[in-house]
């Protein structure tokens, strides 16, 4: 692989920033294909008409940012689609909030209002907003109400939330909710036992929402999502209170 039409930076000290914003643009324009990989060091630097070690140091600054990969004896890969993994340390490092802080749940409510309110604005933009995968997680949620299946219930509620993210067609928003996905289905569980509401009632919330995707009626969709989100937000709250409450007195 040749780095054509390589520029030829002037200032030698931001060489290697020249350097690494000129493959940076190439990989995150496509240029540079994913799982590709570059040249050799002294290859770049002969394209750039720099030295190899501020080629090293923009190879450093390409490797932080997540766009490239080295190993020893091995020209560096693109991987600019190593999102996956940096989300999942990324889901890591926020399980770890909530185990030394609860309140952080509360906070988890608030991103995940954000990321579905604005799902529902890019569904109902389509045509046919309701996919078959949102279909079928709706199907499922009804049949575990009609049999009263409390425990399964909560589980269909995250999925179907889970369908609605994955249908919108924004794959980094997908990966990101997906990471987090676990934490959510735990919050959905705890906050469905604070009420006392039954599983017709909760069904009936989630049939409302669906058919105002459906209809494509975005001002009342995204109202309902986000007052159904509060709830389990309040609902949480309660549950947070309880469970400190009881620390306290033992």
């Amino acid at each position: 692989m040749v780095i054509e039409g390589a520029s030829r930076p002037a200032d030698r000290e931001r060489l290697h920033l020249s350097v690494a914003e000129d493959l940076e643009n190439r990989i995150l324009s496509g240029s540079l294909p994913i799982g590709d990989r570059l040249p050799s060091e002294s290859a770049i630097a002969r394209d750039f008409n720099v030295s190899t070690r501020s080629v090293r140091e923009a190879m450093q600054i390409l490797e932080t940012k997540g766009l490239v990969r080295r190993k020893h004896g091995e020209r560096a890969m693109i991987v600019r689609d190593d999102v996956a993994e940096f989300l999942g340390t990324l889901a890591t490092t926020v399980r770890q909030l909530f185990s030394t802080n609860p309140d952080y749940l509360v906070q988890l409510m608030d991103v995940r209002r954000m990321i579905e309110v604005e799902v529902i604005g890019a569904l109902v933009a389509r045509e046919n907003p309701i996919t078959p995968e949102i279909d079928a997680a709706m199907n499922k949620l009804r049949e575990t109400a009609q049999a009263g299946e409390f425990g399964k219930f909560t589980d269909c509620d995250a999925a179907f939330h889970r369908a609605l993210v994955q249908s919108a067609g924004n794959d980094v928003m997908a990966v990101l909710y997906n990471n987090l996905y676990g934490l959510i289905t735990d919050v959905i569980r705890v906050t469905s036992r604070v009420p006392v509401k039954s599983l017709d009632v909760a069904c009936a919330e989630h049939e409302r929402l669906y058919d105002l995707i459906k209809n494509r009626d975005e001002a009342a969709a995204k109202e309902a999502i986000a007052a159904h989100i509060n709830n389990s937000s309040a609902y949480l709250q309660v549950a947070i209170a309880k469970a400190q409450n009881k620390e306290t007195q033992e």
